[in-house]
């Protein structure tokens, strides 16, 4: 019988030594990185994708090109789903808490968000919506206990100030559209915008249990879609006048607000999800919401004019409070 060399024996049987705690501490860091940097990925679909949207929004508004672009994402996913099979170990108790996180985070969420900007204009909704970083925090800190350390909120109230300072400030003062314009109610607006962060935040939070067992996030992804997607239609056949098109969808209109959900929403939408598993809901809403920050190039290359100084100084804050945040 042929008996293997020791050194081989002895090397298949060796035990691997037990990984010190500084080898524990930098591999806990360097996957805490990886999934901080999914969730800037978020960030970068939603600032694309809102540079993506103005015409088609424009042509539709706002809540039909919201339907249109829910409808076709979800398509998307469930064909994903149906290649690779995920729905098999989706298992029934997560049906029920993904239709509530879609239903609370991207229905009442975005619907609530759009009526705001109906009233305050994108500039001064915006600025209320990132608010949902703080709300994320605090809930995390409440419910989840999720605790950061003194590096980690630096950057978090750096990066939130950078992001609040860039779209107050980020307009030169000849810039007027009429979207700034009061609209309705000031403070029916704000009310709006707040509730609309307070769904973001919460569609994250109840997301969280689920995505944290390692959930399929396009599976999860679809199931949010689709539940939103549904009470749109409902609100259509119940006949609200604003929900309806402005204008009838063209091929052109449908085939950029396809390429919009698929990169805002599909893309997007499934990175946070993704970032949940391993992050806290806090510090995930936290880095996605520097997608202002991220428009700024996107404008500056489609208008051919310079940010204003307030924007330079918002992405000042936004990149240190970023830098602390990865560096933790």
């Amino acid at each position: 019988m042929f008996h293997p060399p020791g050194w081989l024996t002895s090397a298949r049987q060796q035990p691997q030594p037990a990984p010190t705690a500084l080898q524990r501490r930098i591999n806990a860091k360097t996957m805490m990185a990886a999934y901080d940097l999914l969730a800037l990925g978020p960030a970068a679909c939603w600032a694309l994708g809102s540079v993506m949207s103005v015409m088609p929004a424009r042509h539709l508004g706002a809540f039909a090109f919201t339907r249109w672009r829910m409808l076709m994402v979800a398509a998307m996913l469930w064909s994903v789903v149906a290649v690779t099979g995920s729905w098999r170990g989706f298992e029934l108790s997560y049906w029920g808490v993904m239709a509530a996180s879609g239903l609370i985070g991207i229905f009442v969420g975005d619907t609530a968000l759009f009526a705001a900007m109906n009233r305050l204009g994108p500039r001064r909704a915006g600025v209320l919506f990132a608010t949902h970083a703080a709300f994320s925090a605090a809930l995390g800190f409440a419910l989840l206990g999720e605790r950061m350390s003194r590096q980690a909120l630096a950057g978090a109230v750096l990066t939130s100030a950078g992001v609040m300072t860039a779209i107050v400030l980020g307009r030169h003062k000849d810039e007027t559209h009429a979207w700034e314009a009061d609209r309705g109610h000031v403070g029916t607006g704000v009310l709006l915008a707040l509730l609309a962060a307070l769904c973001q935040a919460v569609g994250s939070l109840i997301a969280k249990p689920v995505m944290a067992l390692q959930v399929d996030p396009v599976m999860a992804s679809a199931v949010r879609v689709t539940v939103a997607s549904c009470a749109h239609l409902l609100l259509l056949g119940a006949g609200v006048a604003a929900v309806r098109a402005q204008h009838p969808p063209t091929l052109r209109v449908l085939l950029q607000t396809g390429l919009n959900g698929f990169v805002a929403m599909g893309i997007g939408m499934t990175l946070v999800l993704l970032a949940l598993e391993k992050g806290d809901v806090g510090m995930v809403a936290i880095l996605s919401s520097v997608s202002p920050i991220l428009v700024l190039p996107l404008l500056w290359f489609q208008l051919r004019r310079a940010p204003a100084a307030g924007a330079w100084v918002g992405s000042i804050l936004t990149v240190a409070g970023t830098a602390l945040i990865l560096w933790r």
